[in-house]
């Protein structure tokens, strides 16, 4: 199966926009389909991007004699953030559209994005989702590897596919983008926040570890966040005197790299890893249900000093002076049995005051719904399939 035959979830705008996303998540191939009869230009092409970055303005004489409301595809629009200018000024005066694609944003927030601000929305792609899969998705296959489309098509040569993928990363991304002038240190920091997926982070130890500044660190985080290959998961501040650790999760944006990034590929994981694998993929799920809904509710986790965590806080109404927040609390669990020590955290929660926590569920890898009280627990296909058809929030 080649990865363009799944039709993907996210809906074409009927306006200008940036797409971002990781490399190798099927941006281009999207495009392709959604603007099949559209003028496209692609910046990879070696003499065009030279002739762009020399004379941006060569974009009109490029385009030709388009039509007013006529679409124009850029990709890898990072690579000459000048471009913006002319994209900006071929918007207001022959009144195209633009669909923008780009696998890091880092670039563009230096050259110029900004122009483009109530011009153009901004969607993001990441690896399959378990919607777009249906049938074809294999939750255990997705932990191991995670949900890349060549990597998915190809499911027995992850492992060399996962170590390709980081080192095009390295090549294409930091090298020849720039970003990093010293890159043994960017490696080993790599490594390291590989084998940190889904966990709390904390600079200082990184630092030591991976034998760089601590402001070093922060940098290289950014760009991981930047160029889409990870997520901060802030804690959720609620506002009550409780002491709440307040550093945050730092989560790859698909297991199978954050693997490949901790030299682990060739290794069996233990369930540790796997848990986080786990957590890490319904955290992709949450994401990609946000962006095709266009709901964006706020997600964060929650952990106290005294040691009540929750791994996932959704927050569907901000609190008010008149109202309290309203939040759906998500706990994930790698057991194929239901354990009641799970509710422990979900009935805590529930009991703050000046608080409304609408639902309080725990996904798993068994196979039996069960309802306690104010706490559901859904095997994990069946919250996804739930989530997807908007019966979660």
């Amino acid at each position: 199966m080649k990865p363009s035959i799944l039709k993907r979830s996210l809906i074409k705008p009927k306006y200008s926009f940036f797409l971002f996303g990781p490399r190798g998540v099927g941006k281009s191939t999207w495009l392709k389909q959604a603007f099949l009869n559209e003028k496209s230009i692609d910046l990879l092409n070696s003499e065009l991007f030279l002739e762009l970055t020399n004379n941006p303005h060569r974009l009109e004489a490029i385009v030709g004699n388009a039509k007013e409301g006529s679409w124009v595809v850029v990709d890898e629009i990072q690579k000459i953030p000048a471009l913006l200018d002319e994209v900006h000024r071929l918007m207001e005066d022959k009144k195209w559209q633009f669909a923008l694609c780009g696998s890091s944003a880092r670039k563009l927030k230096r050259g110029g994005a900004n122009l483009l601000a109530g011009r153009a929305v901004t969607l993001n792609m990441e690896g399959f989702s378990s919607f777009e899969l249906g049938t074809k998705y294999n939750l255990s296959n997705a932990i191991q590897w995670g949900t890349i489309p060549f990597v998915h098509s190809n499911i027995e040569n992850a492992p060399d596919i996962l170590a390709a993928y980081l080192n095009n990363y390295i090549k294409e991304e930091i090298t020849a983008e720039g970003l990093i002038r010293n890159i043994p240190p960017f490696i080993r920091f790599l490594t390291i926040a590989g084998q940190l997926n889904g966990q709390i982070i904390n600079g200082h130890n990184i630092s030591r570890e991976a034998a760089v500044a601590r402001a070093t660190v922060d940098t290289y985080f950014s760009i991981l966040v930047d160029t889409m290959m990870g997520h901060f998961l802030t804690a959720w501040r609620p506002g009550f005197k409780v002491r709440e650790i307040m550093h945050p999760k730092f989560y790859w944006f698909d297991p199978g790299v954050a693997r490949a990034a901790a030299g682990m590929l060739r290794d069996n994981c233990d369930r540790i890893w796997q848990g986080n694998a786990l957590e890490t993929l319904i955290y992709h799920e949450l994401r990609v249900y946000n962006e095709v809904s266009r709901k964006h509710r706020p997600v964060y986790y929650y952990r106290t000093q005294s040691g009540v965590e929750i791994d996932f806080i959704i927050e569907t109404a901000k609190r008010q002076q008149l109202k309290p927040p309203h939040i759906v609390a998500l706990e994930v669990k790698l057991s194929n049995k239901f354990k009641p020590e799970w509710t422990k955290p979900l009935l805590s929660i529930n009991s703050l005051e000046g608080l409304k926590c609408d639902r309080s569920i725990i996904v798993y890898t068994g196979e039996r719904t069960y309802r306690f009280d104010k706490i559901e627990v859904y095997p994990a296909e069946v919250f996804l399939r739930m989530m997807n058809a908007g019966d979660i929030f």
